[in-house]
């Protein structure tokens, strides 16, 4: 039997018994709110894929040849000092400036063992030192795995609600994602389960601002970036470096 007569034989007979089918867009899985619609996505299929980012130093960051495909890899410490304490190794979504939205990725740590082994994600980012953070690490204390805000002083830990730590293991990759609503300040993260998320903050400060990926100090892999959101605000980015 042919898959598009399948499809509409099935259809039929959902619609026979009172149920209509549930049609999940290839792009908007059932997740994603109602006018939100597919704003970005970056696969990393070949190097030319870093030319999407601006990084705070692009030494710190190659095109990794991966099983399918490829990814965006952080490889060593970027030569980098923030003004003020905060991540070191950031690489930004350029040009685009998002306000509510929901972004998800694939991501692995590559670094040892210990307590504060993090991937991050960067979002609301004005400047380098206005900006929020998703710290996801292994073990939680006041400066680990926790959402941060940078505004113009040291970081400073904003979540309600945190988990203990998440396990990266070695050699695995896991998805995340985070979720950003303005209108009540709501900021949720979640790691491998979308249904609990790990982290839970609500803060106004910065209502938009640029999306980004990395580490406070560790090195790890992104890989099939997807952001959704009702809109997003063309806008050049001198912030960081092109790699």
């Amino acid at each position: 039997m042919n898959k598009t007569f399948s499809k509409l034989a099935g259809a039929a007979m959902l619609a026979l018994v009172g149920f209509e089918p549930i049609v999940v867009s290839a792009d908007k899985p059932a997740n994603v709110p109602e006018g939100y619609k597919l704003l970005y996505s970056q696969s990393f299929d070949d190097d030319s894929s870093r030319k999407d980012f601006r990084m705070s130093d692009p030494e710190a960051w190659k095109f990794s040849k991966e099983e399918k495909g490829g990814a965006m890899e952080l490889v060593k410490q970027s030569n980098y000092k923030p003004a003020v304490r905060s991540p070191v190794n950031i690489a930004l979504v350029a040009d685009k400036v998002f306000g509510d939205f929901i972004l998800e990725a694939d991501m692995i740590q590559t670094g040892k063992e210990y307590g504060h082994r993090d991937m991050c994600l960067f979002f609301g980012m004005k400047e380098p030192t206005k900006f929020y953070y998703a710290h996801i690490a292994t073990a939680a204390d006041p400066n680990a795995h926790n959402i941060f805000i940078v505004n113009d002083k040291p970081r400073t830990n904003i979540a309600k609600e945190t988990t203990k730590g998440v396990n990266w293991g070695l050699g695995v990759w896991h998805k995340v994602r985070l979720e950003r609503k303005n209108s009540d300040g709501s900021i949720k993260v979640y790691f491998d389960d979308m249904t609990k998320p790990i982290m839970v903050a609500e803060n106004k400060t910065f209502e938009k601002g640029y999306i980004g990926f990395g580490s406070f100090d560790d090195t790890g892999k992104v890989d099939n970036i997807r952001i959704w959101g009702p809109s997003f605000e063309t806008k050049p980015t001198d912030l960081f470096s092109k790699p």
